[in-house]
């Protein structure tokens, strides 16, 4: 059980962070984040508090930069001390490892169990949210460039992070993301297929 005063104390001062993000990583991605992570501690039996505490906190560190921002989050995390009021700092030094260790590029495996639940809820592969997460960020990156442009980064990204061979790795096999991908990958491998997707995103995302 998650004590009301913890939910409340990042109900109130973490999750409002996310406001200032991008569309990718949004107020609605940390809470999607956040179900998937106590969705999956129930499966493993791990403490529940921590494994919400850190899907909270998992992309806070946006606030300086993308390239290290999981392990600023890691930092932010570490450094709250309202935090101790609920954890010891066995527990404080797991939950930072656990948000530095999320990141999809990561060259490691998660160092514990709650490294791996939260690096696998980040992921939440669902094709039409992907596809448009992806599109999204390019438009927020280069939005003077032209659409051949967008099309070659958004074609070189999911080819590097979700084709098979790619550098996205899943940690829990038994996560709806196993699935999820294999979906995903049948539309990234048909080109004519992933062209169409991309017409369709993009047009969305230039009116909106």
């Amino acid at each position: 059980m998650i004590p009301a005063n913890l939910t409340h104390y990042i109900e109130t001062e973490i999750i409002p962070r996310y406001e200032k993000f991008d569309k990718a990583h949004n107020l609605s991605h940390v809470q999607a984040v956040i179900e998937e992570s106590l969705s999956l501690a129930k499966q493993y039996d791990v403490n529940e508090s921590m494994a919400y505490t850190i899907a909270a906190y998992h992309d806070t560190g946006l606030c300086h930069d993308r390239a290290t921002h999981h392990l600023i989050s890691g930092e932010i995390l570490k450094q709250d001390v309202t935090l101790r009021q609920w954890f010891n700092e066995i527990e404080i030094e797991t939950m930072k490892e656990a948000v530095e260790d999320h990141r999809a590029s990561t060259d490691h495996e998660p160092r514990s169990i709650y490294g791996k639940i939260v690096a696998e809820a980040d992921r939440v592969i669902d094709p039409t949210i992907t596809l448009r997460r992806t599109v999204q960020y390019g438009l927020k990156q280069q939005p003077e460039a032209d659409k051949e442009w967008h099309y070659q980064r958004f074609h070189q990204h999911l080819m590097d992070k979700y084709a098979p061979g790619g550098y996205l790795k899943l940690w829990l096999p038994d996560s709806k993301n196993t699935e999820r991908l294999k979906e995903l990958q049948t539309i990234i491998l048909n080109e004519e297929l992933l062209k169409k997707t991309f017409n369709k995103l993009f047009s969305e995302e230039k009116n909106n």
